[in-house]
C-alpha cells in the first residue's frame, strides 16, 4: 500500500516530491509503510466547504483527517483481516490557509505542510484533542515523531500542537 497524493489546488505553488518523500518518512517513522494514506491539498473554498459539512464550521483550516477506522485507541495499530483494510484514511490539507498562517508568521511552508501531515496521521491513528489529556497525548506523539524526522533529516520542526494552541 501507498501514499495517494493529489494536488487539487492551484493557489500555491507545490514541491510534490518533496512533500511525498517527507510524507513517506513520516509514514515510516509511524510504522504505517504497509497502509494506504489518501493526502489531497486544497484551497481556502474546498477547505472551508468539507470544514462546514463535517465540522460545522464555515471557515477554511489547516488540516481535516478523516480516519477509515474510526473508534482506534491512540498507540495502538488497526486489526487488519483483509488486504483492502489496509487503509488509514484521507488528510486535506488547506493549502492557501497555511501559506496565508506561513506568511504571517515567516515560516516556511514545505516544512508546514509537513508539521500538518504528522498532525493529521495522528489523528488518523485515533489521537484527538478534545480534553487536556488527549492534547497532551497527541503533543507527546508528534513531538516524537517529528523529533525522530528532525534526527534524520537534520531539520528543526516543532509539533503543530505547539505553536497553535488554538488547533481544534
Amino acid at each position: 500500500m501507498g501514499l495517494v497524493l493529489r494536488n487539487l489546488q492551484t493557489a500555491v505553488p507545490l514541491r510534490r516530491a518533496r512533500l511525498r518523500r517527507d510524507v513517506e518518512l513520516l509514514r515510516h517513522i509511524f510504522g504505517v509503510q504497509k497502509f494506504a494514506i489518501g493526502l489531497i491539498c486544497v484551497d481556502n473554498r474546498k477547505i472551508q466547504r468539507i470544514n462546514h459539512i463535517y465540522r460545522k464550521r464555515n471557515q477554511p483550516t489547516d488540516v481535516l483527517a478523516f480516519p477509515f477506522y474510526e473508534d482506534l485507541r491512540p498507540g495502538k495499530m488497526p486489526c487488519v483481516l483483509q488486504r483492502d483494510e489496509y487503509n488509514l484514511g484521507d488528510i486535506f490539507l488547506g493549502v492557501e490557509y497555511m501559506m496565508q498562517q506561513c506568511r504571517d508568521t515567516s515560516e516556511d511552508l514545505h516544512q508546514t505542510l509537513t508539521v500538518v501531515t504528522a498532525h493529521g496521521i495522528c489523528h488518523l491513528l485515533g489521537y484527538r484533542h478534545q480534553t487536556e489529556e488527549e492534547w497532551s497525548e497527541m503533543q507527546q506523539k508528534e513531538s516524537y515523531i517529528l523529533s525522530e524526522f528532525n534526527r534524520l533529516t537534520g531539520s528543526h520542526l516543532q509539533p503543530l500542537t505547539k505553536r497553535c494552541p488554538q488547533h481544534t
